[in-house]
C-alpha cells in the first residue's frame, strides 16, 4: 500500500505564502503524476494542481493558476505546492494524491482519476 504524508499546512495572513510538501512511498526509477486537491469546511473537494510523470506538465485551476506552483525534489518521492499571495478563501484541507494512471502525460483533475490520497493538511488564511 502507498503511503502519502503531507506538510507544511498552518495559519497565515492573506498575502503570504505557504509551501506543502508532499512525500510518498512509491519508489520508482522516475517520476509519476502527483495532483493536489483541497476542501474547505462544507464544501466538496476540488482540484488545485497537478504534474504529470516527468514534471514537463502541470495543470492548474484557475482560482490558485499563477498564485501556486507545483515543483517535484530531485529525490522525485516529494512534490511541492508553493502557495503565494494567499487568500482568505484558500482556507481548506490540503491533499496530494497519486493517479491510477501513474505515468500518463495528462494532468487528471477528477477525483476518481486518483488511487492513493494523502490524510491532509490544513490551511487557515485570516483577512
Amino acid at each position: 500500500q502507498v503511503q502519502l504524508v503531507e506538510s507544511g499546512g498552518g495559519l497565515v495572513q492573506a498575502g503570504g505564502s505557504l509551501r506543502l510538501s508532499c512525500t510518498s512511498s512509491l519508489r520508482t526509477d522516475v517520476g509519476y503524476g502527483v495532483g493536489w486537491f483541497r476542501q474547505a469546511p462544507g464544501k466538496e473537494r476540488e482540484f488545485v494542481g497537478g504534474v504529470n510523470w516527468s514534471g514537463g506538465n502541470e495543470v492548474y485551476a484557475d482560482s490558485v493558476r499563477g498564485r501556486f506552483t507545483i515543483s517535484v525534489a530531485n529525490s522525485k518521492n516529494t512534490v511541492y505546492l508553493q502557495m503565494n499571495s494567499l487568500r482568505p478563501e484558500d482556507t481548506a484541507d490540503y491533499f496530494c494524491a497519486i493517479p491510477w494512471e501513474i505515468y500518463t502525460n495528462t494532468v487528471r483533475t477528477k477525483e476518481s482519476d486518483y488511487r492513493y490520497w494523502g490524510q491532509g493538511t490544513q490551511v487557515a488564511v485570516s483577512s
